[in-house]
């Protein structure tokens, strides 16, 4: 019985340390980029706001820029880990102190087709940490267009990396500029063909 309480216990002190350090907020920002995958350009403003910027790529693409900031994060007097100063400690991890992050939202067909995250965006544990902020309504409250949950507390979405962007459809990608779409531009390349010197 006692043996279980310290498992408890430390199982507990565990998630408590890394919930303080970044870890669930990088897998909650990484699971948004499967979960918002297909949502309604109207689901994605009920819950994660109007986007601050929006740019219209073509008669079928727009791009939502979202962004957010937290503060600074304090490392010393931490009741957690008893030193008065671990900011030499978090720089050898190589985890970061992030206050801002940017999403980058690309509707195809008025559906998000893929999200991107930039900026001073990684807290101590993980990456991409400080993005949740922007897509904390999308995870409370999910919306009727939304994908469903990519895995639970220890499924298949990682804190350290994003998962891999979906493949884009020729409408997402075409250029207005250029007439073509970034999949087929290398065959209408308009550079001069090299022809050989008769002799």
């Amino acid at each position: 019985m006692k043996s279980r309480l310290w498992g408890l216990l430390a199982v507990t002190s565990l998630a408590v340390s890394l919930s303080g350090c970044g870890y669930f907020d990088s897998r909650a920002a990484h699971k948004a980029q499967v979960t918002m995958i297909g949502m309604t350009s109207y689901d994605l403003q009920a819950c994660a706001g109007l986007p601050a910027t929006t740019k219209q790529i073509n008669d079928t693409t727009q791009i939502f820029v979202y962004t957010g900031t937290q503060p600074a994060p304090s490392y010393g007097g931490s009741t957690l880990i008893p030193v008065g100063d671990i900011s030499t400690l978090v720089n050898v991890l190589g985890g970061g102190g992030g206050t801002g992050c940017t999403a980058v939202i690309r509707l195809d067909n008025d559906r998000v087709s893929d999200v991107h995250y930039t900026g001073n965006d990684d807290e101590m544990i993980g990456t991409d940490g400080v993005c949740s902020i922007i897509t904390r309504g999308c995870a409370r409250q999910p919306e009727g267009t939304m994908q469903r949950s990519a895995g639970g507390l220890l499924g298949p979405v990682s804190a350290f990396h994003p998962p891999r962007t979906p493949q884009q459809t020729p409408s997402a990608t075409y250029s207005t500029q250029s007439g073509n779409t970034m999949l087929n531009t290398e065959k209408n390349s308009t550079a001069p063909a090299i022809v050989p010197r008769s002799q």
